[in-house]
């Protein structure tokens, strides 16, 4: 992850405005296939605009950012830069914003959805606001708001008003229970 910071924080304008694409890279590569990180990054975008004095770069309408089995699909990726123009925060919205990515060869791809997508690369937080859902290999959580940490590994999960925090475990196919006559 800090590689591909490093090699988008080296060359002019595409290194700062390709920055925001570390959105998904950032969000998953710590958890992602090691050849993700391996792989060209993809982005499109109807408009991308970069603000060289304020660090703040936007891209809009109908974003896909794309590195080996990471997607991030979103109407609208904000990503602001520190004063050492360093990747400090991502912001992806969209009806809603989604994104996937293989974490692992031995697991499915993980899925997620919500109106809001914010990490912070600070911090290594990653909250997903508004009808919040992440799947993978059938287990799933769903809430109005996820939070998770990248350094921790943990997650918190928080409903509103009547919606709940939702939590889908699926049975464990390596288990086997004895029966009546075992």
């Amino acid at each position: 992850m800090r590689q591909i910071l490093n090699f988008f924080c080296s060359s002019a304008f595409l290194k700062k405005g390709v920055s925001v694409a570390v959105l998904g890279i950032s969000c998953s590569s710590v958890f992602a296939l090691p050849s993700d990180r391996n792989q060209p990054i993809s982005l499109v975008a109807d408009r991308a605009t970069y603000n060289e004095k304020t660090g703040v770069t936007t891209y809009t309408g109908n974003v896909m950012i794309e590195q080996g089995t990471m997607k991030l699909q979103a109407d609208s990726i904000v990503g602001q830069l520190n004063s050492q123009r360093q990747l400090q925060t991502v912001n992806a919205t969209g009806r809603p914003a989604k994104f996937q990515q293989q974490i692992s060869a031995q697991k499915g791809i993980a899925r997620g959805e919500a109106q809001k997508i914010v990490y912070n690369a600070e911090t290594g937080i990653i909250t997903l606001t508004g009808n919040a859902y992440l799947n993978q290999d059938g287990a799933s959580v769903r809430g109005n708001t996820l939070r998770y940490s990248m350094n921790k590994g943990d997650i918190e999960a928080q409903g509103s008003g009547s919606n709940r925090v939702q939590l889908v475990i699926p049975p464990s196919a390596s288990k086997s229970f004895p029966g009546a006559r075992d």
